[in-house]
């Protein structure tokens, strides 16, 4: 299987689920993820604003803004830049909620929450395709802990993925 056949794959899975059932497993995931960050103690956390297909975890960024500093992506180009979460969030390009720019550069994070399509034998990520968090996290001087997010899981043994894709230390789903 190829890495295309495979987020096919785990896209249709992903679109099949009711409203009822994403609703449930985002709950757990964001019970893992919360668990998680109890656990590590970031003082940094990089969340994502969900789009529909991947777990809504804006619960976590509200619980946690005032305790650490919690950023969310804000797309450039090909890439993206973390930027501090304040409201109100805009639709940006990719149907996706962002904050306003910030001309602050944040330079390191110690944790980063990432939503994946697929996960492949490696613990790679298998994305929508662009390559954003790939570029992203290739720009890192250092490394933070990665976690992987599903609503519903998707991985193949297989090593579906390339070299430059980024893997993770924990990939969480609901189950």
């Amino acid at each position: 299987m190829d890495k295309k056949l495979f987020r096919d794959r785990c896209k249709s899975v992903l679109k099949k689920a009711s409203e009822k059932k994403r609703y449930i497993h985002d709950i757990r995931v964001c019970q893992k993820v919360d668990s998680l960050i109890k656990a590590t103690k970031p003082k940094s956390v990089l969340f994502y604003a969900p789009l529909k297909s991947e777990p809504n975890l804006l619960p976590l960024v509200k619980k946690y803004r005032k305790k650490i500093d919690v950023y969310l992506p804000f797309i450039e180009e090909k890439s993206f830049k973390m930027v501090k979460y304040r409201l109100p969030l805009k639709k940006c390009s990719f149907n996706v909620y962002e904050p306003k720019n910030s001309s602050l550069k944040v330079k390191s994070v110690d944790m980063i929450i990432v939503p994946v399509v697929g996960v492949d034998g490696d613990f790679k990520r298998v994305g929508f395709g662009k390559g954003m968090y790939d570029r992203f996290y290739e720009r890192l001087d250092k490394k933070p802990m990665v976690v992987f997010v599903q609503r519903k899981r998707c991985f193949t043994k297989q090593k579906v993925t390339s070299c430059h894709d980024i893997s993770c230390d924990f990939y969480i789903t609901p189950s």
